[in-house]
């Protein structure tokens, strides 16, 4: 199909979260006039218990085509496909049921996205979850508000592996690294090399 653009589609109060799809020969494919994209905020190192996961699942599957992506480059929970009258509904359900919020989307600050962090990272640096938590409580406005000229994307990564890819895909990149000489226990390398098949 076809998409058309530059239609404003979204929900009440809202500037951010909802990515607007028409097709542009709906007599063709009827089952995609609409197939609006929504982001939903995920949370901080991507924790989900099974009871919400199937809780979202719930809502999509009602509202929408009950595709998903989890997640897209930006971290948010991708809901892939519904139509302009059921984004009010699922926006209700999600800040009202869930205690969810939307994520960013077009000219906005995008939703913050972090590795595991200390959670379950041993070469962590620094705890990725609190800062990514309260900086996304911080600009939060800015999701709902888009004031930007451009998309802005931060990332936290707890160490330079890079779990998020914060260097590739976002705009500012918190990195952890040591602060100290790298200490290497030689005689632990060399009797693992000595002992090594």
């Amino acid at each position: 199909t076809h998409w058309k653009h530059g239609g404003i589609v979204g929900v009440f109060g809202y500037g951010g979260g909802v990515i607007g799809r028409y097709c542009d020969q709906p007599h063709l494919f009827p089952g995609v006039e609409h197939f609006h994209t929504l982001r939903v905020s995920q949370p901080s190192g991507k924790y989900y218990t099974t009871s919400y996961l199937r809780e979202i699942m719930a809502l999509w599957n009602l509202r929408g085509s009950g595709l998903t992506n989890m997640h897209g480059a930006t971290g948010d929970i991708i809901f892939l496909g519904t139509t302009t009258p059921q984004l009010e509904e699922i926006f209700w359900t999600l800040t009202h049921d869930l205690k969810q919020d939307l994520g960013g989307s077009g000219s906005n600050l995008r939703t913050p996205s972090d590795c595991l962090g200390q959670s379950r990272c041993e070469y962590a640096c620094y705890d990725t979850q609190a800062l990514c938590h309260f900086l996304t409580n911080e600009y939060q406005d800015e999701l709902h508000r888009p004031a930007f000229p451009y998309k802005f994307k931060f990332k936290f990564n707890g160490c330079p592996n890079c779990c998020v890819a914060s260097i590739a895909r976002s705009d500012m990149s918190f990195i952890g690294t040591w602060k100290d000489r790298i200490r290497i226990d030689q005689d632990a390398v060399n009797k693992y090399v000595e002992n090594d098949p």
